[in-house]
């Protein structure tokens, strides 16, 4: 899915201040301490610490971290991963007998089958049901905390070498003035780890021949069907056509994320194509994965919120699929709140096209198994932009997800749709 800016508006429309280096301060063997606070996921910096090792049982931190209580580890680097899953097991037990014991919503004796107005009120509910007990979840094992140097070491035992994977999120330790040591959730730790691996190892992409490399914090193309009608849908006439002499490039990739669109479509024959993200992690990760597929001479890269300057005989958008706000900046290439990014590209689409362009919008229908968007709304948006739809292409998803009954959301899963819709200016 598609980059999108960073900032996140609060409840008034404004932009929160962050401060950039907060701080922790706790009490260990009786003297005061205190180190910056790390967390891409922009959680607040902890006012109850406590120092924790082998000796606090599974049970003691799972209680004090429900309480709001950090655990500050000082044991063993693997001591601390295995203390993580023990509370996760606790966390996982307690939902699932939170479920076992929850009272039907209707009593048996006037229970009925849902209506078709119901349905989407009911999922509506099991979705925002589902994002709190996740949020819940994982504020609670949020709270294991782990030390971390000014040059990105872990000063545990039996810790690996992070070094590497810790600056490829955060960036190289400042010197002026120095990084300083600094406390981060064992959680996040672990999705360095992760997101270095996928980064290191990258995505095989079938319609690319080949693989993208996604950075930290950059959506990676997992989901392959989207980028399967990407690489299948008929060209525009128009495209590096000769006579284009309003073109200012063959193609528009409207917040790029990753660049796969836009690779596809250089693989594909275009000349010229400019992509766009506000993200400079997504910019940065574009540029390394055109190096990599050696189509950066025909891909220009631009910081832009939505468009670029000009107009284009085909832009492709794959926005956000959900909109519902993020609980965190990582989270935003997954919910677009109010559908922000879906109806600025439909409002600003006709504008940016030559005669005889195409818009093609990637969008998956889950918002609406999920009853948070309808396809009236859908469709009026589309009208709202003077557009007219001239073709779809559809395409089942085939993740682990789709066949798992026990996802409290399978059933919008397994009805899900991608597609990508041939949009023409009326």
């Amino acid at each position: 899915m598609a980059g999108v800016p960073a900032n996140i508006a609060g409840p008034d429309g404004q932009t929160p201040q962050v401060n950039e280096h907060p701080a922790i301060r706790w009490i260990e063997a009786g003297t005061e301490r205190s180190a910056r606070w790390r967390s891409e996921k922009g959680t607040s910096a902890h006012k109850r610490v406590v120092i924790a090792d082998e000796l606090m049982t599974a049970d003691a931190a799972y209680r004090l971290a429900c309480e709001g209580m950090a655990l500050l580890w000082r044991g063993d680097f693997q001591n601390a991963r295995q203390m993580l899953q023990a509370m996760a097991r606790r966390a996982d037990e307690k939902k699932r007998r939170a479920r076992k014991s929850a009272p039907s919503a209707t009593p048996p004796s006037t229970a009925r089958v849902p209506d078709a107005g119901d349905i989407p009120k009911l999922t509506s509910v099991a979705f925002h049901r589902h994002r709190l007990a996740q949020a819940q979840r994982a504020r609670t094992l949020g709270m294991l905390l782990l030390p971390l140097t000014g040059d990105y070491r872990i000063p545990l035992r039996r810790a690996p070498d992070l070094q590497h994977a810790i600056e490829e999120a955060y960036g190289p330790p400042s010197s002026d003035p120095p990084e300083g040591d600094s406390l981060v959730s064992m959680r996040e730790v672990l999705g360095l780890i992760g997101a270095h691996e996928w980064r290191k190892n990258g995505v095989d992409v079938l319609s690319l021949k080949g693989r993208i490399h996604p950075h930290y914090g950059v959506f990676a193309p997992v989901r392959g069907e989207y980028v399967g009608l990407l690489a299948d849908a008929p060209l525009p006439s128009p495209v590096n056509s000769p006579s284009c002499t309003d073109c200012n490039a063959s193609a528009f990739d409207v917040g790029t994320g990753t660049g796969v669109l836009a690779a596809v479509l250089a693989r594909r024959g275009l000349e010229k194509i400019i992509a766009t993200d506000m993200d400079p992690r997504a910019l940065a990760c574009a540029r390394d994965n055109f190096a990599r597929l050696e189509v950066a001479p025909q891909v220009e890269l631009v910081q832009a919120d939505l468009f670029p300057d000009g107009r284009a005989p085909l832009i492709v958008c794959n926005p956000p699929w959900i909109p519902a706000r993020p609980s965190s900046p990582l989270e935003n290439a997954i919910f677009d709140p109010d559908s922000r990014m879906l109806r600025g590209f439909l409002s600003g689409l006709a504008t940016h096209l030559v005669p005889g362009g195409e818009g093609w919008l990637i969008l998956s229908d889950i918002a609406e198994h999920l009853g948070l968007r309808t396809r009236a709304q859908l469709l009026a948006y589309f009208e709202q932009g003077g557009l007219a739809v001239i073709d779809r292409l559809d395409a089942r998803p085939s993740h682990p997800r789709v066949f798992d009954s026990l996802d409290p959301l399978h059933a919008a899963r397994a009805a899900e749709v991608t597609s990508l819709w041939r949009l023409r200016a009326v």
